[in-house]
């Protein structure tokens, strides 16, 4: 029965995980606590749990009394966030770079492929799938437990906004060619070179969020929570 628990539990926080990265679940938006027990036939136990996991990645905050809504980022977070990614990654791409293997390098050079001709036709979400496949890898490759767990924490918290900078104007191709900067220094095995490569990255995917901001003044709209979306089996 515990099993049974702990894995819905955590159904129903990759579901809202997905809802958040989605948008469909917007910045700002509460978490209606009865609607979602009513529509996923579970009671408040699983869900309160998986609220909980999201409150700790930093996706929901809880306000007493009030209850749990999708926590929102602002330019000042991006502008604290942003610096401490880009130092965290690049200094994986550092490491990476120091301890790939031939097998690794092959691996990511498909990786770039996939990147390369997602760019080509102008799809962004599976440009954005191949993107974050890459940095996954490198992380991955650097083996550096505590730099892929505190990193993994603030990508959960950028991961909507990694995702809207593609649409500015430009990035698109900018991100491709700042992404092969980067493979080739790590198919050079070029430490020094793959760490700045890396961290250039980061710092225009920051600038891209602002030129989209002065674009673009609008948030994501709010859409329903249908109980399909939410992937949840009982």
């Amino acid at each position: 029965m515990a099993g049974h628990v702990n894995s819905l539990h955590e159904q129903v926080a990759q579901g809202l995980r997905d809802l958040i990265f989605a948008g469909d679940l917007s910045p700002g938006a509460f978490v209606d606590e009865t609607r979602l027990c009513e529509q996923l036939a579970i009671s408040r136990t699983p869900l309160r749990e998986a609220l909980k996991v999201l409150t700790a990645e930093g996706l929901i905050r809880h306000e007493p009394r009030r209850g749990c809504f999708v926590n929102e980022v602002t330019e000042q977070d991006l502008d604290e966030i942003f610096p401490v990614i880009a130092l965290l990654e690049g200094r994986c791409a550092h490491e990476a770079a120091l301890h790939a293997g031939d097998a690794d390098i092959l691996a990511l050079e498909a990786l770039h492929r996939q990147l390369q001709d997602s760019a080509a036709q102008g799809r962004i979400p599976d440009y954005y799938a191949a993107n974050f496949a890459i940095h996954e890898a490198v992380i991955a490759i650097a083996g550096n437990k505590w730099l892929a767990q505190v990193i993994g924490d603030l990508r959960k918290i950028l991961k909507l906004a990694r995702l809207q900078q593609l649409n500015a104007p430009g990035r698109l191709a900018q991100s491709l060619a700042e992404h092969m900067a980067i493979f080739a220094a790590l198919k050079a095995r070029d430490a020094q070179g793959a760490e700045v490569a890396m961290r250039t990255h980061l710092t225009r995917q920051r600038e891209a969020l602002r030129q989209l901001a002065r674009h673009h003044k609008s948030r994501i709209a709010p859409v329903s929570t249908e109980h399909d979306k939410l992937g949840v089996t009982t």
